[in-house]
């Protein structure tokens, strides 16, 4: 069998050795536009801030030795240019002498990828302008940096990419600031309320950003002396385009191949709707795990799964791709990190679910552990079935332990009930004696069920706490203004409290508003409720202390 990928990096790389450790008598043969057959994209970031020190580590394999280790033919610098299904044959340039060949197939795998999204915006022809999907892009970057060129740097894009090049850049000393036209850094990735956080952590690292801005020139006679967006012109050395990426899939025209905003659309074993073409990585839609509608994953972990499937399907096998859940862990400017998997609040609203939510900040260790922190957890659940539906974390440490095990409960189907008391791993330096993903959840069935009445941070911007007294429930008095309750001291009707009295319960956390709910409770406070996170999480406005 004759098989020709378009494309290398992750998923057509990932396709090809599979293929070949599965069936050796397959001529599988790769072309590939960039020089470079497997790179490391998601670690150019790192390369900019010098945490990869040379640029060599971030290239997997080269042609030659991902030939020798596969089997595979690889042919760098051929671009297709056209797909002809009834030939079962592609066109495909030679990009150093521009001929065009045609290549013959069997079976033909699109993984073409994506390119970054540049916008029609004048002064992109000036120095110090970047992008960062190659190891080159990467290394004018960092050069223009070390040698001093740049102080002043503005990041168009509040994703992952641009996140992480902020950090590296600010790291390095350079002043940055993120622009994005959404109202929030981390988009659809986090709830409004925890983005919010992030911008507010970046902003104490000396990362501003600047959001529902829209990005419309720069300006500068041979180099970037100022970004143009819609609120203002913004002094800079240099502006980096992370705005995102669009599928590599314009030659496709005409093809017959079915496409959503020029993003392949495959069916769960990875196949197109022509026969004989299959697609996988950027410039493929999956599904979603949860919802079953198509989902665009661009992700390195997605493209490796997805072609590795792939590959074993046109071995002979008939597997399925079950589908992505939106997962994700990035390091942010600020020293915290955000991990999601499985529905936003936001996104469970808009699927139809009966959604609770329940915000906590647990320890992520032994609290008396050198080096110990917090996690803020949000965990989204649906009300009728009690099943897991999403899992948003930020902190300082290992957040992709926590939004690990949300991947598995989510996938297995979890209710909150089955989670909490799981035998986690527990010793100080790693975690607590009650998980902290088992806490969180704890938080959440004792809401479920009546125990916790809380406001979220997202009700208590709201409003929604209106016509609330306000109680300070710390273990010493913090919220100036406010009446204080020693928890330690309650035993019994607490004078200066009506027990009908609509009372909101503040501390630092959580915690202590809880257990002071609770010991009300069981004296006849009826209208008591808590701030979830406490003023860890949201910051009280002074008007309202």
């Amino acid at each position: 069998m004759k098989v020709l990928i378009l494309g290398g990096v992750a998923a057509g790389t990932k396709v090809a050795a599979k293929l070949k450790r599965e069936d050796r008598s397959c001529e599988v043969t790769i072309l590939t536009k960039g020089k470079d057959i497997s790179y490391a994209g998601c670690g150019l970031p790192y390369y900019v801030g010098d945490v990869i020190h040379e640029k060599s580590e971030l290239v997997v394999n080269t042609p030659e030795k991902f030939a020798g280790l596969t089997g595979a033919k690889v042919k760098t610098l051929t671009e297709a240019v056209e797909v002809n299904p009834a030939g079962h044959v592609v066109k495909a340039r030679d990009l150093t002498t521009g001929e065009v060949a045609e290549y013959s197939y069997d079976k033909l795998v699109i993984a073409t990828g994506a390119s970054p999204f540049v916008p029609q915006i004048p002064g992109l022809n000036l120095r110090n302008v970047f992008q960062m999907r190659t190891p080159e892009d990467a290394e004018a970057l960092r050069e223009a940096v070390e040698t001093g060129a740049i102080r002043r740097a503005v990041v168009a894009g509040g994703g992952f990419i641009g996140l992480e090049v902020a950090e590296n850049l600010a790291a390095k000393g350079v002043k940055t600031t993120v622009i994005d036209f959404a109202p929030h850094v981390l988009p659809n990735f986090l709830d409004p309320e925890m983005s919010e956080y992030v911008e507010n952590k970046m902003a104490d690292a000396g990362v501003m950003a600047m959001t529902g801005v829209a990005l419309e020139g720069v300006l500068g006679t041979e180099a970037v002396e100022k970004v143009q967006t819609s609120r203002r012109a913004m002094k800079a050395d240099a502006l980096v385009l992370a705005i995102g990426i669009r599928p590599n899939t314009g030659f496709l025209e005409g093809s017959g191949i079915e496409m959503v905003k020029g993003t392949i659309l495959t069916d769960p074993y990875m196949r197109t709707n022509v026969k004989d073409i299959y697609a996988a990585g950027d410039c493929a839609m999956v599904r979603n795990r949860q919802t079953g509608k198509p989902a665009w994953s661009p992700m390195g972990s997605t493209a490796n799964i997805s072609g590795r499937i792939l590959a074993r399907n046109l071995a002979g096998e008939e597997i399925e791709y079950p589908g992505v859940l939106g997962t994700g862990v990035v390091k942010l400017p600020g020293g915290v990190n955000a991990g999601r998997t499985g529905l936003t609040e936001t996104a469970a609203r808009e699927a139809g679910y009966d959604v609770i939510t329940a915000l906590s900040v647990v320890d992520d260790k032994a609290h008396y552990y050198p080096g110990a922190g917090s996690f803020i957890l949000k965990l989204t659940a649906d009300r009728a079935t009690r099943k897991l539906l999403g899992v948003q974390v930020i902190g300082s440490g290992a957040v992709d332990k926590i939004t690990d095990i949300g991947v598995t409960a989510i996938s297995l189907g979890a209710s909150v009930d089955q989670l909490s008391s799981l035998d986690f791993a527990y010793a100080p330096p790693f975690s607590t004696a009650i998980h902290p993903f088992a806490h969180g959840v704890n938080v959440l069935i004792n809401k479920m069920d009546g125990v916790l009445d809380s406001f979220t941070p997202s009700e208590y911007r709201e409003g929604k706490t209106e016509g609330y007294r306000m109680v300070d429930c710390s273990p010493a008095p913090a919220l100036e203004g406010c009446p204080y309750l020693d928890l330690t001291r309650i035993d019994g009707e607490v004078e200066g409290f009506g027990k009908e009295e609509k009372l909101l319960l503040v501390c630092a956390k959580g915690k202590r508003a809880y257990l002071t709910q609770n010991r009300l409770k069981a004296y006849g406070y009826t209208e008591t409720k808590t701030l979830e996170g406490g003023t860890f999480f949201t910051e009280i406005e002074p008007e309202e202390k």
